[in-house]
């Protein structure tokens, strides 16, 4: 498989307007690599499958996944959960979250969600102190898994390097890391992820990266990274454009509303949030979503911030049809550097305008383009929020269509297909290497040796060719 990138998010310039082209010509030579590479890549794949027997993509193949994650299942309706659950149509997929500890003897949780998805959860007792005997029993675990659920082929899929630790004696057909973040840079982060990304990498057949910025921070340490960035379901988010009624615990809060999902934790903007707030105290805020690693008693309090906790995926859409702009609240720090917000075509898929931090995977594309604003101190977000909808009523028809016109290009769907296909690629090629080695393997068949001219003359004449040897 060639090195080169294939980028499945469209960074075209198709539709821009005058004030953008000019603002966009840096971005246009990006986008122009971009293209290359992705023909290059096609070219290269094609020669390949040209070059070896034809197979069948990965939908077709009897093989289960078995994903390995930092994440909760029902934490927050992401990445994992967008494209797990697509898999699941095809394949039976584990979904293996982090040991719980707590009272008790150890057990190993195994329940299927309505989409398919297997989600396995272990509990330990708590009081393990060394990772050692951690990860023992972690082992015993996915083993006792595999063997009670008689999972034989199967692909295994990272989000956590972590798990390395006791996953490294499984032999799947394929190992994919689906690299959605920086996770070194988190708070709280193990000090060993560095090595155990580094490990993972070797060990990887395919690398994807959660957007942009990161495949450019990852590209040079695999031989086959692949850009993804963030997708949409965009009928889902659509049914915000026609809802009408709002959410009990968002009725009463007065318009003009800028709105915000999404997990609160280090990387959300407190002190932009609370510096808007404090300018437009005309204006509400309705924050959506759990709060995580941070003190919730730090979030800014004022009569127009309404925290009104997490939400399920079902839920969003009434919740955005109600809001006037939706923020993308981002600090800029490390642990935001490499992110692509899921949120970003959702907000537009429901038909908001919206105003971001200069997080680099929004200003490239949706800034370039004109679909998103890009503020950065609250002056500037007050300033460009206000022109598009939270002083008055903003209908920008050409807008929405340009809007339109990306999403169409976009979707978790074909995300998937893509990833599926490529993965069909590894797995094929793996199943043909073993087929191979087992043929290479078998003794050679056994037949009986007839006697030579010379010994069936010999007994012929009432020697034995043993004699005849000792002569």
């Amino acid at each position: 498989m060639s090195r080169n990138q294939k980028n499945y998010l469209p960074l075209e310039l198709a539709g821009e307007t005058s004030t953008q082209r000019s603002a966009g010509r840096n971005l246009k030579d990006e986008v122009g690599n971009v293209i290359s590479l992705q023909t290059r890549t096609a070219q290269a794949r094609a020669a390949q499958s040209n070059a070896t027997t034809p197979t069948q993509p990965m939908q077709n193949f009897e093989a289960d996944l078995v994903c390995l994650s930092h994440l909760r299942w029902d934490f927050v309706y992401q990445r994992p959960q967008h494209l797990l659950s697509r898999c699941a149509k095809q394949r039976r997929v584990f979904f293996v979250e982090e040991p719980i500890f707590g009272q008790g003897p150890s057990r190993l949780d195994v329940t299927q969600r309505e989409d398919g998805v297997y989600v396995v959860v272990p509990h330990l007792p708590e009081g393990l102190s060394s990772e050692v005997a951690v990860e023992a029993i972690q082992q015993a675990m996915i083993d006792r898994l595999f063997a009670e659920h008689q999972i034989r082929d199967y692909v295994l899929w990272y989000y956590t390097p972590m798990a390395l630790g006791w996953t490294r004696h499984l032999k799947p057909l394929a190992t994919v890391y689906d690299c959605m973040d920086e996770l070194s840079a988190f708070k709280n982060a193990p000090r060993s992820l560095r090595d155990r990304e580094a490990e993972l990498f070797r060990r990887a057949d395919l690398v994807f990266t959660g957007g942009q910025s990161l495949y450019e921070a990852k590209r040079d340490q695999h031989a086959n990274v692949y850009a993804f960035p963030s997708s949409i379901d965009r009928a889902h988010f659509a049914q915000a454009r026609s809802i009408m009624e709002d959410p009990a615990d968002q009725a009463n809060i007065p318009h003009p509303r800028m709105g915000f999902f999404g997990v609160v934790d280090e990387r959300f903007d407190i002190e932009l949030l609370d510096a808007i707030s404090e300018a437009r105290p005309d204006w509400n805020f309705v924050i959506i979503g759990p709060v995580v690693k941070i003190n919730e008693a730090d979030l800014p309090r004022r009569a127009n911030i309404h925290y009104l906790g997490g939400k399920s995926y079902k839920e969003l859409p009434s919740y955005l049809a109600g809001w006037d702009v939706a923020a993308l609240l981002f600090a800029r720090n490390e642990s935001t550097r490499f992110i692509s917000p899921t949120k970003t075509p959702e907000y537009l898929a429901a038909g908001k305008p919206v105003v971001s931090t200069s997080i680099r995977d929004v200003v490239r594309p949706y800034g370039k383009l004109g679909l998103v604003r890009i503020a950065d101190d609250a002056a500037e977000f007050v300033k460009a929020a206000a022109e598009i909808g939270m002083d008055e009523g903003v209908n920008d028809v050409a807008w929405l269509a340009r809007t339109d016109e990306f999403l169409a290009k976009i979707s978790w769907d074909r995300t998937w297909g893509e990833m599926a296909e490529l993965i069909g690629e590894v797995a094929a090629s793996r199943r043909a290497t073993i087929a191979a080695s087992a043929q290479q393997s078998k003794p050679a068949p056994t037949t009986k040796q007839q006697p030579s001219v010379t010994a069936r003359a010999a007994t012929a004449s009432g020697s034995s060719t043993s004699a005849t040897a000792a002569d």
